[in-house]
């Protein structure tokens, strides 16, 4: 014969309340909470790949000094953060071909403290659906990049549909470049933003951001 017990209802209940409270305590241990979780993740990533994430950080430069002629067709900015005193340099590069100035695309270099932080790709037209997966999922387009006589093909971050964040080896080849032109994709098909980067001051760039040209 099987010995049974029964419980009385106020029993069982108490009794399935404790494993309830049970189930969340080791919920609780076993999954990492949100902060957690992007903690984690922003560890493990390559630093580079952190350095161009901070979107944020483009507004830091926005309340800068009235710009200067860096040689060429270059503008500089600069600005002082006003709680870290850190010393904050903006690189501007307008296109050659468009037909009003405000359409007119450029490409923007960001450094802080001698480094260069960002550097941006912004066509000022709407940008295609990004097409290509990064190494963390990140969404990029692919783009093919002329330095004078030599071209490439690269996949650049895809920041919200309003810009595309370039690597520092294409960085590097712009700065030391006569002829420069970037082909990418908008809804109506793929276009092409022409810019002359020749007469760059490259001892300010240097300082600012601690980038050097380099050949393609």
């Amino acid at each position: 014969m099987t010995n049974t017990v029964k419980l009385k209802p106020a029993a069982t209940t108490r009794y399935i309340f404790l494993i309830a409270c049970l189930c969340i305590a080791l919920l609780t241990l076993l999954v990492p909470t949100g902060t957690q979780a992007q903690h984690r993740r922003d560890d493990s990533r390559d630093p580079d790949m952190q350095d161009q994430d901070q979107n944020d950080d483009r507004g830091n430069y926005d309340h800068a000094d009235n710009g200067t002629s860096a040689g060429g067709k270059w503008m500089e900015y600069r600005a002082e953060d006003r709680m870290t005193a850190a010393k904050r340099v903006r690189f501007e590069l307008s296109a050659d071909n468009a037909e009003d100035r405000g359409d007119q695309a450029h490409v923007v270099l960001y450094c802080t403290n001698g480094k260069l932080k960002l550097a941006d790709f912004r066509p000022n037209v709407r940008l295609g659906r990004p097409d290509w997966p990064g190494f963390w999922g990140q969404p990029q387009m692919r783009v093919r990049v002329r330095a004078d006589n030599a071209h490439d093909d690269h996949a650049w971050n895809w920041v919200n549909g309003h810009f595309l964040s370039m690597d520092k080896g294409t960085t590097r080849e712009l700065i030391g470049a006569h002829l420069f032109r970037i082909e990418f994709q908008t809804p109506d098909g793929p276009r092409i933003a022409e810019f002359s980067p020749a007469g760059l001051d490259l001892n300010r760039v240097h300082d600012a951001c601690g980038l050097s040209p380099k050949r393609p």
